[in-house]
C-alpha cells in the first residue's frame, strides 16, 4: 500500500519539480545559450517522469504500448540535451562530438518506433505494466550509459585544468547534480531487465535539475559544504520516505510520516538558512575583490609615482649641471668680463633654464591630472589671434632652426571664437609646434586654422617634413612617457610628457587631438579639433 502511494505521488512530484526548475533557471538566463539547453533537458526529463507514471498506472496493455514509446523517447531526448548542456557549459564546440551524439540520437528514436524494440509490456512488481526489455532496450541502455560516462568524463577532466577556482566549482557542482539524477533515472531500467529492484530510488533524478540549478543561475558561486548538505537532507527525505513506504501497521505509518514532515520542513528551513549564509559570503567575497582590485590600482599609482620622482631627478639633473658648471666659470673669471666666451656661457645658461622650466611644468601638470586637481579658467577666446600670439612668441625659435615656417588662418568672415583657458590652451599650440620644431632639422612646417562647416569644429593642423612616426609608435603617442624611437635621435632632451599633457587638456575642452604620419622619414601631421563656444 506505502509503495503504491510512492510510486502514485513521487512521479508526478517530480515532473512538476522538474518543469518548474527548468522553467526558472531559463526565465533568468534566456539570452545565455546555457539557458535553452537545459529548459529542454528539464522539459524532456518532466516528461519522462510523466509518461512513466501513467504506464505504471495504465488500464490497456495497448495504452501502456503507445505511452512506452513516448516515454522512451523522451529518456533519449532527455540524454541528449543533457549531454548538449554539458558541451556548452564547457564551452566545448567540437564538430565531431556534437554531429555524432545528433546523428546516434536520432537512429535511436527511430529504432524505438519499430517493433522488438519491448518484447511486451506486462505487469511488474506493484503495477499495472512495466517495459519487458527487448532488443531496443539494451541499445537505450548502452546509449544512456554511453551518454553519462562521456558527459561526467568531460566534467572530470576539464576540472582537473581549470585554474580559476569558480569555476572549478561550478564543473564540481554539476558533476554531482548530474551523477546523482542518472543514478535515479538509470534505476528504472533494472526493473525492465528483470532484475528484482523497484525503481526506489527514481526521486533522485530530481537532484539533477535542483543541484545544478542553483549553478547556474547567473553562475552564481557554489560551495562543497552546501552541496554536501542537499545531497544529506535529500538522502534522509528519501530514506524516509522509503521507511513510510514499507511500514506494517498503522502506528508505524503515522510515526514515519508525521517523522518524514517534520525532517522536511527542518530540511527545507536549514536550506534557506544556508542559502543566507552563501549570500553573505558571496558579499563578502566582493568586497574583497573590489578591495583587492583598489590595492592593486594603489600598488600601480605608486610605481608609477617611483618611476616619475626618478624620471624627474634624471631629467633635472643635466640642465641644473649645465647652469651650475657655467655659473662657476663666470664666478671663477675664467671666462673674463663679459667677453664674447661669457656671452656663449650665458646663453646656454639660459637655454638650459627654459628647457628646466618646461620640464617642471610637464612634471607639474602631470601629477595635477592625475590628483584631479587641474583647474581650467575658461573664458571666450579668438582662437585665431591666440595662434598668432604663440607663432610671434616662438618667431625666435623658429629662426635659429632654420625651418620654412608658415601659419595660414581661414579668412572667409570665420568667426573663431571659442570658450577656452587661454593660458592653457596656448600651452598646447605652443606645444604641438615646438614639438613639430624639434624633429623637423630641415624642411618647412606648414600651421593651417580652418572651420569644418560641416562638423561645426575648429580645426588647427601643423604639418612637418620631419622624422616621421612609425605605425606601432602612433597608438601610445599620447601616453605618459612615450617617444618615438627616431625622436631620441632629433631632441635627447624630450620627456614624452608634452604630448600626454596636450592631450588631457583638449579633452577637457571637449577636443581631440591626434597625429597622422606615412612613416618615419616622411614628416608627420598633428590635429587639434576644438568646438566653437565648447562648453567646460
Amino acid at each position: 500500500m506505502i509503495a503504491s502511494i510512492y510510486f502514485n505521488f513521487v512521479p508526478l512530484i517530480v515532473a512538476l519539480a522538474v518543469m518548474l526548475i527548468g522553467a526558472f533557471v531559463y526565465v533568468g538566463n534566456k539570452k545565455n545559450p546555457i539557458g535553452k539547453s537545459w529548459l529542454l533537458t528539464c522539459i524532456f526529463g518532466s516528461l519522462w517522469s510523466l509518461f512513466f507514471f501513467l504506464i505504471i498506472n495504465a488500464s490497456t496493455r495497448e495504452i501502456s504500448f503507445i505511452l512506452r514509446v513516448f516515454m522512451d523517447s523522451s529518456t533519449i531526448l532527455v540524454m541528449y540535451f543533457w549531454f548538449r548542456f554539458i558541451l556548452t557549459f564547457l564551452d566545448i564546440k567540437n564538430y565531431y562530438i556534437s554531429k555524432t551524439s545528433t546523428i546516434i540520437t536520432c537512429a535511436i528514436l527511430v529504432l524505438n518506433l519499430m517493433p522488438g524494440f519491448v518484447n511486451d509490456m506486462v505487469p511488474k512488481y506493484i503495477f499495472n505494466y512495466y517495459v519487458d526489455a527487448g532488443w531496443g532496450y539494451y541499445i537505450l541502455t548502452l546509449y544512456f550509459t554511453v551518454i553519462s560516462f562521456t558527459g561526467l568524463f568531460l566534467l572530470h577532466i576539464n576540472g582537473r585544468y581549470v585554474t580559476d577556482d569558480y569555476k572549478l566549482k561550478q564543473i564540481k557542482n554539476i558533476f554531482r547534480g548530474s551523477l546523482v539524477g542518472l543514478i535515479g533515472g538509470g534505476s528504472a531500467f533494472l526493473l525492465s531487465f528483470n532484475i528484482p529492484f523497484p525503481p526506489y530510488l527514481f526521486i533522485l533524478f530530481a537532484g539533477l535539475p535542483l543541484i545544478i540549478a542553483r549553478g547556474i543561475v547567473k553562475y552564481r558561486l557554489f560551495n562543497i559544504r552546501a552541496v554536501t548538505t542537499e545531497l544529506f537532507i535529500l538522502a534522509i527525505w528519501i530514506f524516509l520516505t522509503v521507511r513510510l513506504a514499507l511500514s506494517t501497521n498503522q502506528g508505524d505509518v503515522i510515526i514515519n510520516a508525521i517523522l518524514l514532515i517534520a525532517v522536511i520542513v527542518f530540511g527545507i528551513l536549514m536550506i534557506r538558512s544556508m542559502n543566507v549564509e552563501i549570500a553573505q559570503r558571496e558579499r563578502i567575497e566582493s568586497l574583497a575583490a573590489d578591495l583587492e582590485k583598489t590595492n592593486a590600482r594603489l600598488t600601480e599609482l605608486d610605481r608609477q609615482k617611483s618611476e616619475f620622482v626618478s624620471f624627474a631627478t634624471h631629467q633635472l639633473r643635466g640642465p641644473l649641471t649645465a647652469m651650475k658648471g657655467y655659473a662657476s666659470l663666470m664666478i671663477e673669471g675664467d671666462m673674463g668680463v663679459l667677453p664674447p666666451e661669457a656671452r656663449k656661457g650665458i646663453e646656454r645658461i639660459y637655454d638650459s633654464t627654459n628647457t628646466l622650466v618646461a620640464i617642471v611644468n610637464d612634471y607639474l601638470n602631470v601629477s595635477r591630472i592625475e590628483l584631479g586637481a587641474m583647474k581650467y579658467a575658461f573664458e571666450t577666446i579668438d582662437l585665431k589671434a591666440m595662434i598668432e600670439d604663440v607663432v610671434a612668441e616662438l618667431k625666435p625659435n623658429i629662426d635659429k632652426t632654420g625651418v620654412k615656417f608658415s601659419f595660414v588662418a581661414e579668412n572667409n568672415g570665420t568667426d573663431y571664437r571659442m570658450t577656452a583657458d587661454r593660458d592653457k590652451l596656448k600651452q598646447v599650440i605652443a606645444n604641438v609646434i615646438d614639438n613639430s620644431l624639434k624633429y623637423t632639422p630641415q624642411g618647412s612646417i606648414e600651421a593651417s586654422l580652418s572651420l569644418d562647416k560641416a562638423r561645426h569644429i575648429f580645426i588647427f593642423k601643423a604639418k612637418d617634413t620631419g622624422v616621421g612616426i612609425a605605425s606601432e609608435t602612433l597608438p601610445r603617442l599620447f601616453q605618459k612617457f612615450s617617444r618615438a624611437e627616431n625622436a631620441n635621435k632629433t631632441n635627447i632632451r624630450g620627456t614624452g610628457l608634452g604630448l600626454y599633457v596636450a592631450k588631457q587638456i583638449i579633452e577637457a575642452h571637449h577636443g581631440t587631438i591626434r597625429a597622422e604620419s606615412e612613416g618615419e622619414g616622411k614628416g608627420a601631421t598633428f590635429i587639434v579639433e576644438l568646438e566653437p563656444f565648447a562648453k567646460a
